[in-house]
């Protein structure tokens, strides 16, 4: 597999969903920090823009569900934004104070509008945050841009459409050749009724020279098997349950 920075901790990895969503709060400074103290040393965390072009930490393209107010992320200034509270805490980080704050966790970062790809990689850039970041996207055009906005020195993940390719090579029996700055396939275990965290599909991907990364696995006894069946990383919201699941195994960082 392939051998980059961002990649270089003893695996199987275990990435903090959102920073731990179970515990009520998500992509907030107290649930990075919580999951820091836990020994979580990956994170998963999304990205939008505001209105004036600051990258911030925040999942939804609405207010309602997090702050409890209609309004889109998009229509904000980060002046307006910053007053924003949640319990009295800040509720929306800037993605450069998450990256500041923790300086020895490496984030995975999905940008989720065009909006915010441009402000996301100039951070990276100003913070030289190369080696410790790895960017992702559900969308392969997204990718694209990102990639050629931050150059191979950034490790990205897949969009659905590069997904799909691997995956039919795999059925095909092909060899599948990734981007450079592709290095690992981040999924489901399932999409729909297709199983896709088989481990015929894992040992392909490994001799394609890709990790697989599933996302969002919560209950104890599928964290066990999937890591029985080789995957590279698993990403979860209940933090307290996969790092059980790590420490019985003896593989907790």
């Amino acid at each position: 597999m392939k051998q980059v920075p961002y990649l270089d901790a003893p695996g199987p990895l275990g990435f903090a969903h959102r920073g731990g969503a179970a515990a009520g709060d998500e992509n907030t400074t107290a649930a990075f920090a919580r999951a820091a103290d836990l020994g979580y040393r990956y994170i998963e965390t999304d990205t939008h823009a505001t209105a004036d072009g600051v990258a911030v930490v925040f999942h939804d393209d609405t207010l309602q569900r997090l702050l409890g107010r209609p309004g889109r992320m998009i229509d904000l200034r980060w002046a307006d934004l910053r007053t924003e509270r949640v319990g009295g805490a800040a509720a929306v980080p800037r993605l450069d104070e998450v990256l500041d704050a923790h300086p020895g966790i490496r984030f995975n970062i999905d940008a989720k509008t065009e909006h915010a790809v441009a402000p996301t990689v100039e951070v990276i850039e100003r913070l030289k945050a190369h080696d410790r970041v790895l960017l992702a996207s559900f969308s392969s055009a997204r990718l694209r841009r990102l990639r050629r906005l931050a150059g191979p020195a950034v490790a990205t993940s897949m969009g659905m459409r590069e997904v799909a390719a691997l995956y039919g090579s795999y059925r095909l029996g092909r060899r599948y050749t990734p981007l450079e700055a592709v290095v690992a396939v981040q999924i489901p275990p399932r999409y729909g009724r297709l199983a896709l965290a088989t481990p015929a599909f894992v040992g392909y991907c490994h001799r394609m020279g890709l990790q697989v990364h599933l996302w969002t696995i919560d209950d104890p006894a599928q964290i066990a098997h999937f890591l029985d069946i080789g995957v590279d990383g698993i990403m979860t919201d209940q933090i307290s349950v996969l790092r059980e699941v790590y420490l019985e195994r003896g593989i907790w960082p």
